[in-house]
């Protein structure tokens, strides 16, 4: 993988990866916080116990995955741990308009075959057929890696 060329990189940036964290984390503990403090009955205080929780703990893997960005190579999209996201020669198509069910600021991946359910909070995510990419990164960059990957499923389709 370090020989092969770069043709794009995605990642959130410092600010957007701590707006993204913090608002997530926020909505948990003022839930903790309402739950313990003024909590109407038994009922509602266990679901925002519960819901306060899972938002705590989605901000600490959002934070970690993160922390990652995504390569696109002439192989495929791959993190920078070196996971194969999805290979170029299973990429179908490409779909970044604004009613395509995507990641904010990004873009989604149709494949050709299946392949095993993947969440990166605020990175990527795959289920299915399909791979989303966005979510706290930037519009721009994932344009650009959007365009390239078009470029490659069309560089495919001729060859």
């Amino acid at each position: 993988m370090q020989d092969e060329e770069v043709l794009a990189a995605l990642g959130a940036s410092a600010g957007r990866r701590i707006l993204g964290v913090g608002s997530v984390a926020g909505l948990g503990l003022t839930l903790l916080y309402l739950a313990l403090v003024q909590s109407p009955s038994l009922g509602w205080q266990v679901f925002m116990v519960g819901f306060g929780a899972t938002c705590v703990f989605l901000a600490e893997r959002m934070w970690r995955a993160t922390a990652q960005w995504l390569i696109l190579t002439r192989d495929g999209l791959r993190d920078n741990t070196g996971r194969m996201i999805a290979p170029v020669a299973q990429m179908r198509s490409v779909d970044r308009g604004v009613f395509a069910f995507k990641p904010s600021n990004g873009f989604r991946i149709q494949l050709t075959e299946k392949a095993p359910a993947v969440w990166q909070p605020g990175l990527w995510w795959r289920v299915g057929r399909s791979v989303g990419v966005g979510g706290v990164t930037s519009g721009t960059p994932a344009k650009f890696m959007a365009e390239q990957i078009q470029d490659l499923i069309t560089r495919q389709s001729q060859d």
